[in-house]
C-alpha cells in the first residue's frame, strides 16, 4: 500500500486530510511495467469504438484524437476495436481496419504521435463474428460466422465455422499483432469479449459445436487460446498480449461464463497458459464484486487466479454504465474513492476509462492533479464528434 493511504472503510476514513488529489497521485501516478511495456501511470483509454474511419482508414483526426488523451497524461490507448483481415470481421466501413497499406500507414501515424506526445499505445484486434450485420461492412458479401450460426438470441444465423475458416482467423490475428509491433505499437490487445467472435466460443449460448472447439468450459477455451498462441509466436519476447473478456454479451447483459472462481479458473488458465500477459476484465460497474463471499470485482479475481496483471473498467468516474449513451442518457461525475480503495489494495493494476475520456480529454490530468471539479460531464450527444 501507498504510503499514507488509509484501508477503505477503516475507522480513520472518514478523517482523510487530503482525500482524492494525494491518494490518486500515490496509487495512480505509479507506473506499471509488462514485458517491454512501461507505462507513466495507471490509468488506461478503454477501447471505444468511434466509427470516424472512412474505408477502415484512419486519418490524422483519429491520430489527433488519441494524442489529445495521450498529452494529458493518459498511460495507455487502448484503440478503439480494428478489424482483422478476414471477409466476416467486420460490420462498418466506417470501423478501422488493421491490414491493409493505407490503413496500415494511418495506424503507424497514430502510434507515433501518441509516442510523441509520452504515451503508450496498443491496437485492440477484433472480428465481430455472428454480430455482423448482413450485407453490410468491408465485404458487404460475406456471409456472418460464428462458432455454430447461431446469434447471441439464440436464433440461427449466418454459419458454422469450418476449420479452414478458423485458421484463416488465427492467422489473420498473428498477422495484425505482428503488423503491430512492426508499425510500433507497444502491444496488442484481442477483442475475447462482449458476444464478438472469440466470445461466442467461449459462451455456451453460441458455442454448441460437437468437435475438439466446443463442449466444456475448457474445451470452449481452445479456439481463443490457439489465437493467443499464434499472437505470441508472432510477436516478439518483448512485445505484451492483452485479452479483452467480460462476462456479459451485447443483448445478454446477464450472461455468465463462469458462475464460480472454479469455473473462473478453468476459462482464464488455458488462456494465461497461451501466452496472455494482462487480462482486461470489462463489466457494466466496475465496482460491484463478481461473486458472493467477496467484494473483489472481475478483474481482482482474474488476478487473484491467474497471477497476471489486470485491468478495471465499466463506468469510472461516472453515475451510471455505459449502456445509457446509446439510448441518449447523459452520466455525471462522480467521485473516484472507491476506486482508489481498491487500486490501494492491489486488487487490479490498472484502470481503463471509457466514457469519461470521451467527455474530457484532460480527465487523467485533472484527476491526478486534483482538479477534478473541472473535469467536463458526459453527454450522449459527444459521440457525435471526435474530439
Amino acid at each position: 500500500m501507498p504510503a499514507g493511504a488509509v484501508t477503505a472503510g477503516g475507522a480513520d476514513s472518514a478523517s482523510r486530510v487530503e482525500p482524492v488529489a494525494a491518494r490518486a497521485a500515490d496509487a495512480l501516478s505509479r507506473p506499471f511495467s509488462v514485458r517491454g511495456l512501461t507505462t507513466r501511470n495507471r490509468i488506461a483509454m478503454a477501447p471505444m469504438t468511434r466509427q470516424f474511419s472512412p474505408d477502415g482508414v484512419p486519418g490524422q483526426d483519429v491520430a489527433d484524437y488519441y494524442t489529445r488523451r495521450a498529452a494529458a497524461d493518459v498511460g495507455l490507448i487502448i484503440t478503439e476495436g480494428t478489424y482483422v483481415d478476414h471477409d466476416a470481421a467486420g460490420t462498418s466501413d466506417r470501423v478501422p481496419r488493421f491490414h491493409g497499406e493505407a490503413a496500415l500507414a494511418g495506424w503507424a501515424n497514430v502510434a507515433d504521435s501518441v509516442h510523441r506526445a509520452g504515451g503508450a499505445i496498443i491496437p485492440q484486434l477484433w472480428h465481430v463474428g455472428v454480430t455482423r450485420a448482413e450485407g453490410a461492412g468491408p465485404v458487404p458479401e460475406a456471409e456472418p460466422v460464428g462458432p455454430s450460426g447461431v446469434a447471441l438470441n439464440g436464433e440461427p444465423k449466418g454459419r458454422a465455422m469450418t476449420q479452414k475458416d478458423l485458421d484463416d482467423v488465427i492467422a489473420a490475428f498473428a498477422d495484425a499483432a505482428a503488423a503491430a509491433e512492426r508499425l510500433g505499437f507497444d502491444g496488442a490487445e484481442l477483442h475475447g469479449a462482449h458476444g464478438y467472435l472469440i466470445d461466442q466460443f467461449l459462451w455456451s449460448g453460441t458455442n454448441r459445436r460437437t468437435d475438439a472447439y466446443g463442449g466444456d468450459l475448457v474445451a470452449r477455451t481452445r479456439f481463443a487460446a490457439e489465437i493467443v498462441a499464434a499472437c505470441r509466436a508472432a510477436v516478439s519476447d518483448a512485445f505484451p498480449l492483452f485479452f479483452r473478456m467480460s462476462q456479459w454479451k451485447s443483448d445478454a447483459y446477464d450472461a455468465k461464463l463462469a458462475k464460480t472462481p472454479q469455473e473462473l479458473d478453468a476459462l482464464i488458465t488455458p488462456l494465461a497458459e497461451a501466452g496472455v500477459d494482462v487480462f482486461h476484465a470489462s463489466t457494466r460497474r466496475y465496482w460491484l464484486p463478481e461473486f458472493e463471499g467477496s467484494d473483489l470485482n472481475l478483474a481482482g479475481w482474474v488476478r487473484k487466479i491467474s497471477g497476471r496483471p489486470t485491468l478495471t473498467v465499466g463506468s469510472v468516474g461516472l453515475d451510471g454504465d455505459f449502456f445509457g449513451a446509446f439510448q441518449g442518457v447523459d452520466a455525471n461525475v462522480t467521485g473516484i474513492e472507491q476506486l482508489l480503495d481498491r487500486m490501494e489494495r492491489d486488487e487490479f493494476d490498472m484502470v481503463a476509462v471509457g466514457r469519461a475520456l470521451i467527455a474530457d480529454p484532460a480527465w487523467a490530468a485533472k484527476t491526478l492533479h486534483g482538479r477534478t471539479g473541472e473535469i467536463t460531464p458526459f453527454t450522449a450527444e459527444m459521440l457525435k464528434t471526435l474530439h
